[in-house]
């Protein structure tokens, strides 16, 4: 495996996707952060500390859980409720965008839900869409072959890997 990027570097680009969400949101109070769950969780928790360091936005955390492999004979569950949802502002957070399958099939349970913004964010983008999403916050876009894999690990070492 090869390291794309390093515990720094993540560093940087969580910061610069934190600056680049609070000019976008700089007129609200609040903001909710849906992490796809396992990953895009764990970076939406890294981006809630960001953003509470430089800006006064309130910003919420929540999960979704979608079975990435078969997402239409599942259910998808986002840990609030769609009332406490309704009228915010809400970015979609997955630590590495492929095909936009996932991210596509996540965005489903706010069809229905009336929102003031909703807007999807990711760590690495490897460009190869099959589903149109287009990420709205990009920490790095990757240039990849389909057969090559991306790893990204934020526990205890933080590094994105290609292999």
């Amino acid at each position: 495996m090869k390291v794309v990027l390093t515990h720094w570097q993540i560093q940087q680009k969580i910061r610069r996707l934190a600056y680049e969400i609070y000019e976008n949101h700089f007129e609200e109070k609040s903001l909710y952060l849906l992490g796809i769950e396992p990953m895009g969780l764990h970076l939406a928790k890294l981006l809630q500390k960001e953003l509470e360091e430089i800006s006064p936005l309130q910003i919420h955390l929540a999960g979704l859980q979608l079975d990435k492999n078969n997402p239409l004979n599942n259910e998808i569950k986002v840990s609030v409720s769609a009332e406490i949802l309704s009228n915010q502002n809400i970015i979609v957070v997955d630590d590495v965008l492929n095909s936009g399958k996932t991210m596509f099939y996540a965005l489903k349970p706010f069809f229905e839900i009336p929102l003031k913004k909703l807007q999807t964010l990711v760590l690495i983008n490897r460009n190869y869409k099959t589903y149109p999403v287009n990420p709205d916050y990009v920490g790095y876009a990757l240039a990849t072959t389909l057969q090559e894999h991306i790893k990204v690990v934020l526990d205890e070492e933080w590094a994105v890997y290609i292999s």
